[in-house]
């Protein structure tokens, strides 16, 4: 198996709109640096961030049940961990999220934003080395543009790949051919020692956030129905665990 990867994402803040990458630094056992290294709780939850643990997705806003999260554009500034908030193109929020008052500049805003929908006062949450994933482990998330494509044929238009919030998006491989990887490893990059090497470990499990726009904020499909319907099951996409240390960048090959 041969293919490419065409995208590469990360999502700073659980919930919010994806950071698109053209190549980044990757480390063994790790997420993609900063990926879901913030979440807003809504309510008050049991983190403890000086004991950080994996809590549901359920705990913080995320667009499974808050779709009205998707009209917002979120832009992540790496070197100085400021988070800009924008809806219709206008900034609407900014603050860094590395300090107290620049979270609480975020907290404000959501608090207005989504005040019919909290339980409680909403506050931006972050541990050093803790992932806000709804895995358990620390993984990327793959899918394949082919297997988008044959979903497409089924469900009768375009479905935006974003749906399915991915770490790494490649083509090539036949459609669906990522759920035979499980168990096995991948390489992206050079071939050889520089490739980084990535364990496939489980199929991705969709739930309804992928029924929401990710760039509209409707809820316009039923994509877990719609897989389910087809084939059985509401797989798309798979789990993998970083294996060596590496780059990863768009155009890469991806090789079984």
């Amino acid at each position: 198996m041969t293919g490419v990867v065409t995208g590469l994402y990360r999502y700073p803040v659980k919930g919010l709109s994806a950071d698109p990458l053209q190549s980044i630094a990757v480390g063994a056992g790790e997420t993609l640096p900063f990926d879901r290294a913030w979440a807003i709780e809504n309510g008050p939850t049991r983190f403890d961030a000086d004991a950080p643990a994996y809590l549901p997705p359920s705990s913080f806003l995320t667009l499974k049940r808050e779709e009205r999260l998707a009209t917002l554009e979120a832009r992540f500034e790496e070197q100085t961990s400021r988070l800009v908030l924008l809806r219709g193109g206008r900034p609407v929020a900014s603050g860094d999220l590395s300090a107290p008052v620049g979270r609480q500049i975020i907290e404000q805003f959501l608090s207005a934003f989504m005040a019919d929908r909290l339980r409680g006062r909403p506050r931006i949450v972050h541990a050093p080395g803790h992932s806000f994933s709804d895995t358990e482990e620390k993984r990327v998330h793959i899918i394949s543009l082919r297997s988008l494509r044959d979903l497409e044929r089924v469900v009768g238009r375009p479905v935006d790949p974003l749906r399915f919030r991915p770490n790494v998006v490649i083509d090539g491989p036949a459609p669906w051919e990522e759920f035979n990887w499980v168990g096995r490893e991948i390489a992206i990059g050079t071939s050889g020692p520089q490739a980084v090497r990535l364990r496939v470990t489980s199929r991705t499990d969709r739930c309804a956030a992928t029924n929401v726009d990710p760039a509209t904020g409707a809820r316009d499909m039923a994509i877990p129905a719609s897989l389910q319907r087809e084939w059985g099951h509401a797989d798309f996409g798979v789990y993998a665990e970083i294996l060596s240390d590496g780059d990863l960048s768009v155009g890469d090959s991806v090789t079984l």
